[in-house]
């Protein structure tokens, strides 16, 4: 069952043919087209140069709040063409396979179930650190989606009486915002706000902390929601090799002071890269159709 995956971005839409084990034949990217016509040109372009391969389906990591059984992509995203209409039907119409869609942080997190850190657990959490904060909530080794699609939402999770959310106060991106805006920088981003950290400047460290010590009491809710054998943390920061240390640190401290807790968050890196959404694609689809 050789399958074609695509990843939709709203920079680039990556691809590759993925062999029933896992393991990437081939891979490339395109940029993502500023219309649906276009799209689907390029998909069927995409198809068309893979004919000596046996193709079975196509499997898709999709931004939004993802239906497969409509097949329909409700939410908003950076692909605003792809939503509110039956996109897999469209797909099978122009690409003449089985097709399944699931959404993006969800195909992540299935990645490492399958084949990642997450392979010998049945239920687990996987967060994205990004621009803002995203997951996806593991069952029994599958997804749970939740009763409107938004099962995995963490970022959304109010943190102060402010109303401020976790997206907000738990990212390198707004940390790096409230780094420029103290000190009067026209901007910043969460590389230049990890340096200034780094050698030594008080309000990037006092933001930096900030941030860790954010993460780390979503983790704890989070825990303590779900009870969960692992949390998977994923996304560009959290290749930092200093990253996950800080979370634990200040989950650390917090486990001290609360100490009705007992179960501390068993954390760990996620294995997968740029490939993890395309892996993902094809363990959806190898679960729907079975």
């Amino acid at each position: 069952m050789t399958l074609l995956a695509f990843d939709m971005g709203g920079t680039a839409v990556k691809y590759a043919v993925i062999e029933p084990d896992g393991t990437i034949v081939s891979k490339g990217k395109f940029k993502t087209p500023d219309t649906l016509e276009t799209l689907m040109k390029q998909l069927q372009t995409t198809k068309n140069t893979y004919k000596s391969y046996t193709l079975t389906g196509i499997a898709f990591s999709c931004p939004g709040a993802v239906n497969n059984e409509s097949g329909i992509i409700g939410g908003a995203s950076a692909i605003p063409y792809i939503h509110d209409f039956p996109f897999r039907q469209l797909l099978e119409e122009h690409l003449g396979l089985p097709i399944t869609l699931e959404n993006d942080a969800n195909c992540a997190a299935l990645a490492e179930t399958w084949l990642g850190v997450a392979k010998k657990a049945n239920d687990i959490l996987f967060i994205i650190v990004g621009s803002g904060i995203g997951g996806a909530v593991i069952k029994n080794g599958k997804i749970h989606a939740g009763a409107h699609l938004h099962g995995g939402e963490f970022g959304y999770m109010i943190m102060n009486d402010r109303l401020e959310n976790l997206s907000d106060t738990g990212t390198a991106v707004n940390a790096a915002s409230r780094i420029a805006k103290r000190k009067g920088l026209p901007s910043l981003s969460g590389i230049e706000a990890f340096q200034l950290k780094d050698a030594g400047d008080p309000v990037a460290t006092e933001e930096i902390d900030s941030m860790f010590c954010n993460l780390a009491k979503g983790i704890f809710n989070l825990q303590y929601v779900y009870d969960p054998e692992l949390i998977v943390i994923g996304g560009g920061v959290s290749e930092r090799a200093d990253f996950l240390p800080a979370i634990q640190e200040q989950l650390d401290t917090l486990l001290q002071k609360i100490t009705i807790a007992k179960v501390a968050p068993n954390l760990v890196s996620c294995e997968f890269g740029n490939d993890a959404n395309l892996i993902g694609a094809v363990a959806n689809f190898n679960q729907i159709h079975a």
